[in-house]
């Protein structure tokens, strides 16, 4: 068993199969050039004809292993000077939404007045996005380019950067491969995916404690009074209590006061705790949970905003989109949580709750197989069950209300 043992580990040929293993022909390869299968046979083939010559010596023996060596040479050195002047340009990256495909675009520049043909280029992507993608190029005309589209599968959320570039050739025997690297760096964002949420009690409830300092703009139909925004032409539907009949005479038609909306100011903040420790899977549920409720209350015409730990607050679809693929769980920090108006607080901890000022809203993502739950707050809250529809769970109403102190 020793024997075999040593036999495998010391014999040439398995040296030579698993060079690539040892990172010792890639090493060659990106530096200079590393035999292919046909390159070693040939090698071999000659060396063993040269010693054959040495022995009987042949003449034509000498001859064929003279050619062959000087194929070797020629073929070694084609596939670097094909390489040259060649350059690889990328394009901007559009960012996406988890689940779908990136669009990748690369160009190869041929700067050298005779044509490249029998190219290979290849995209090192990072590792959270997947494995190198490749492209054989046959043909490049020259001072012409080649342009090369491939769309990338996406399955989680966050900001991936890469730079790597590689073109690779054996022309134009094949009997070498040669390898030169480019960095060009890219960003591609990937978004957390957004639920589309018909109802939310959650949200909707945000401020409610305090109507008397509110006043919603879903009353403005009724109203017959107040400040004029536009003029314009009747149509059909419109309250006649709207018609401005001064305006109507003069233009001898039907004219609608247009009036100004009121929203009445009022403001949430989504807090996401992710400075505290949680379990990857749960995490990953809270940003799409933070996500979903943002463009909900968006759509529901709040003055939201989002806050992290190491983002602090920010504000439109694109940022706070940017800032949910860039968060991390345990992250330092760096921003004071504001705590003085509503406050929609979402978090893996329990005990995180206690601290909330009153009128704010929770949503807790228990672990599995937790007991706590957070029945003590000041506030009314959702507790998440992770394994279960997410979109669901988020268009319940609270299941655990303010605890009455008097």
């Amino acid at each position: 068993m020793r024997k075999q043992r040593s036999k495998e580990n010391w014999s040439p040929f398995s040296i030579l199969i698993n060079s690539r293993d040892l990172n010792f022909a890639d090493w060659l390869e990106r530096r200079w050039v590393t035999p292919s299968y046909a390159g070693w046979l040939l090698l071999v083939l000659a060396v063993c004809l040269f010693g054959a010559a040495t022995n009987s010596m042949a003449g034509w023996l000498y001859v064929i292993s003279g050619i062959s060596f000087a194929l070797l040479i020629i073929a070694a050195i084609l596939p670097w000077r094909s390489l040259r002047q060649l350059q690889l340009e990328r394009f901007p990256i559009q960012p996406v939404s988890a689940g779908e495909d990136l669009t990748i675009t690369l160009r190869l520049h041929n700067n050298h007045k005779e044509a490249k043909n029998l190219l290979q280029v290849w995209d090192v992507l990072p590792t959270g996005l997947g494995r190198p993608q490749g492209e054989a190029v046959e043909l490049v005309a020259p001072k012409d380019f080649y342009q090369w589209s491939y769309f990338q599968p996406t399955h989680r959320r966050g900001v991936y950067h890469w730079q790597k570039l590689e073109l690779r050739s054996g022309a134009p025997l094949g009997l070498f491969w040669c390898r030169r690297s480019q960095a060009l760096p890219v960003k591609a964002i990937v978004y957390p995916q957004v639920l589309k949420l018909q109802q939310c009690p959650l949200v909707d409830a945000i401020g409610t404690e305090d109507q008397d300092k509110i006043q919603s703009d879903r009353h403005y139909q009724a109203a017959t009074e107040g400040i004029t925004k536009t003029l314009r032409a009747y149509r059909f539907g419109d309250p006649t209590r709207l018609i401005h009949w001064r305006s109507s005479a003069r233009f001898d038609q039907f004219m609608v006061r247009e009036l100004e909306v009121v929203t009445g100011g009022q403001e949430l903040f989504i807090a996401l705790d992710s400075a505290s420790s949680w379990s990857a899977e749960i995490f990953e549920e809270a940003v799409i949970a933070a996500a979903s409720l943002y463009f909900y209350a968006v759509r529901a015409q709040l003055n939201v905003r989002l806050w992290t730990a190491g983002a602090g607050l920010v504000a439109g679809g694109r940022s706070v989109l940017e800032a949910l693929a860039a968060v991390q769980m345990e992250e330092s920090n760096q921003h004071e949580l504001p705590r003085r108006i509503p406050l929609l607080w979402i978090t893996g901890r329990a005990d995180s709750v206690q601290d909330l000022a009153s009128y704010s809203r929770w949503l807790y993502f228990a672990p599995p197989g937790a007991s706590a739950s957070p029945h003590s707050a000041l506030c009314a809250g959702l507790m998440v069950e992770v394994g279960k529809d997410l979109s669901q769970q988020l268009q319940r109403p609270p299941n655990f209300s303010p605890r009455i102190v008097s």
